[in-house]
């Protein structure tokens, strides 16, 4: 009996956009019931990849078979139709409908040819739920209200819906915590041990051990591997492939102990009910702190009110002794911090504008002159910006949506240079980046703190904040539980903290 053909197979994609081949000869199988991890830089060409096999994007050339037999996936919906389904890092899920009306969005369940509505859509829909074991969250509820985590559980929900045999998840545990990602993972495990295979992308390479059977590298629109063992293969041999060089997980030399200047940033009892308790933190030039805690720690809220964003509902803010007005953004620019938001294409970016303008729109007063903007001095002062940060492409005329996560992160960084900031808010920094550029832009901000620069850092990943934070502030529940040099701290330790630990006195 001659063997059953992959569920997928992908020969010779290419793909070309104006002055850019984003595939070129691109091929990939995968097998009924597998997880197949697709791993790239940004730029690699994994969403293109991603978005031919979709229906999204049509190839210039190349085969795709579906058991066997070729097809052409000329829409999305072609592509569903086949049993393919697709869920993006930035979920297209419609925040004011229902999770069943999202659910069922385009295509409605059906009885003896009229649309079933009300109470057997949710019925339906709890069945969905009920299958990937969140039976807890309610049909009828708005999306909008959900978690991001719950929000990715109702995508899945919907790509069931469909007769689906193939999942694409495009960096699935990017917004999730430690808990989220082992119940992902146990949901993915589910649905592989019903035939249901998944094409699984992430830049976390200790999550392609768990759950990955095999893993496919792109470099340069290139496929450089296929169907690698994925829990055998060296972590040096993955990076080397996606990166063309051997990159180790170091992060910059920490500077020596010496005596810091004074506090540029004080918060005194900063609180805000139901999210963060009174909080006290003081940030010099030169020093980076790390907020180190769970999703829904209050770590983000913490910025953000030190930003202006949310209006606390106690405490203060002080920059070089002076208080900034509660819940006021301009008063905290003027005064000098800037915020990299965790999203930044909703939150930070210009989508549709050019890297000048996305590096400028913090410092327009400085190119204006009695109403008429001076285009030319905007475009050098951009330039000079982004070369500090070894941007890329040096072109600052590009669209922003054209740069790679990681250069579209230098830019929102670069723009607070441009502003001359003294206090820099990261939120989740290397959030979508890939290995090499993690390895950038923990040097670039290392650099910036060297020269000066005062920086509070939020991140999911315990590691990356022991390896750039000089001081940690652990959070659980929305109270600061430790604070110690990260140097005192590891790995464990601060998990322990964040699960189990009690407020600090």
């Amino acid at each position: 009996m001659a063997p059953e053909p992959p569920l997928l197979t992908m020969s010779g994609i290419t793909k070309s956009f104006p002055g850019v081949r984003a595939l070129d000869g691109v091929d990939l199988d995968v097998q009924t019931g597998e997880v197949h991890c697709l791993l790239g830089q940004n730029g690699a060409g994994k969403s293109t990849l991603i978005k031919v096999l979709a229906g999204a994007h049509q190839p210039d050339d190349g085969t795709i078979s579906w058991r066997g037999e070729r097809v052409t996936l000329r829409s999305p919906i072609a592509a569903m139709r086949l049993g393919i389904a697709t869920i993006y890092q930035e979920l297209d899920l419609v925040e004011h409908l229902s999770v069943a009306e999202n659910v069922y969005l385009g295509h409605e369940p059906t009885s003896a040819g009229f649309v079933v509505r009300g109470k057997d859509a949710k019925a339906s829909t709890a069945a969905l739920l009920k299958r990937l074991g969140h039976s807890e969250i309610d049909p009828a509820r708005l999306v909008g209200e959900l978690s991001a985590a719950q929000q990715q559980i109702v995508s899945m929900a919907r790509a069931l819906s469909h007769d689906v045999r193939l999942i694409v998840m495009d960096e699935p545990s990017a917004a999730l915590d430690p808990d989220e990602v082992d119940n992902l993972f146990r949901i993915v495990g589910d649905l592989t041990a019903e035939g249901v295979a998944v094409v699984y992308i992430s830049h976390r390479l200790e999550e392609i051990r768990r759950i990955g059977d095999r893993v496919t590298v792109l470099k340069d629109g290139r496929a450089v591997a296929g169907g690698l063992p994925a829990k055998s293969t060296p972590t040096r041999e993955v990076v080397a492939l996606m990166t063309g060089r051997n990159v180790e997980y170091v992060f910059p030399d920490r500077p020596t102990d010496q005596a810091l200047p004074e506090p540029v940033l004080e918060v005194q009892g900063l609180a805000r009910d139901g999210e963060f308790a009174p909080l006290d933190l003081t940030l010099r030039p030169g020093e980076i702190v790390g907020l180190a805690g769970l999703v829904g720690s209050g770590r983000s809220e913490i910025l953000e009110t030190i930003y202006g964003a949310r209006k606390p509902t106690a405490g203060q803010v002080l920059v070089d002794g002076r208080r900034l007005k509660p819940g006021s953004v301009r008063a905290a620019v003027r005064a000098g911090l800037g915020l990299a938001p965790e999203e930044r294409k909703a939150q930070a970016l210009l989508m549709l504008e050019s890297v000048t303008r996305n590096v400028s729109v913090s410092s327009m007063s400085r190119f204006s002159y009695g109403g008429w903007l001076d285009r030319g001095a905007e475009r050098d002062a951009a330039r000079k910006a982004t070369r500090e940060l070894s941007l890329r492409p040096d072109n600052p005329s590009v669209p922003i949506r054209t740069l790679s996560g990681g250069n579209q992160q230098k830019a929102v960084l670069a723009r607070w240079l441009l502003r001359g900031c003294r206090v820099l808010l990261l939120d989740e920094p290397t959030r979508g980046v890939d290995v090499g550029a993690r390895a950038e832009l923990y040097a670039v901000i290392r650099r910036l703190a060297d020269e000066g620069l005062a920086v509070l850092l939020v991140s999911s990943e315990v590691p990356e904040v022991l390896g750039l934070a000089d001081r940690v502030l652990v959070l659980r529940e929305g109270q600061v539980v430790h604070t110690a040099p990260a140097r005192e701290l590891d790995e464990h330790r601060v998990l322990d903290l964040v699960m189990e630990g009690s407020p600090a006195s």
